[in-house]
């Protein structure tokens, strides 16, 4: 928590085959990371859709983290390149509405990267701290 009692609401989208996996392994080796994070378990990186991401901080989080397979490694194939076309597409689509674009970040994690895990989460965390939270109502008034 923040000097300012505030403590950001964070989703993460995270891979069945990797990303989830990290994390699973993070938790049973007990490695401190923020737990403010809400998982959201997706089959593959590459189904989360610009709108998951635009519903999740209408919906209350103060910031949305993609994570998946390392490129060439998608259990899908090329399931993790899609999510990187989507991802390159939601970034204007989040200036239109005024958000800073960093309030949403994607990252590769596989399932034996639980420190990574963490860190990720961690630095997420901080920067979504520092920006301070998401007004949707102001965000939306803006447009």
């Amino acid at each position: 928590m923040s000097e300012n009692g505030f403590e950001p609401k964070i989703v993460a989208f995270v891979c069945n085959w990797c990303s989830y996996g990290g994390a699973d392994i993070a938790g049973n080796q007990r490695m401190n990371y923020s737990p403010n994070v809400t998982l959201v378990r997706v089959m593959c990186s590459g189904r989360v859709d610009p709108e998951f991401v635009l519903e999740a901080l209408r919906d209350g989080a103060d910031g949305v983290m993609i994570l998946g397979c390392h490129p060439g490694d998608c259990h899908y194939i090329e399931g993790n390149y899609r999510t990187l076309k989507r991802y390159n597409m939601l970034k204007p689509l989040l200036k239109q509405f005024n958000i800073e674009e960093n309030r949403v970040v994607l990252d590769w994690v596989s399932a034996s990267e639980g420190e990574k895990f963490a860190r990720v989460v961690q630095a997420m965390n901080e920067r979504i701290t520092q920006l301070g939270p998401l007004n949707w109502d102001k965000v939306s008034s803006e447009r």
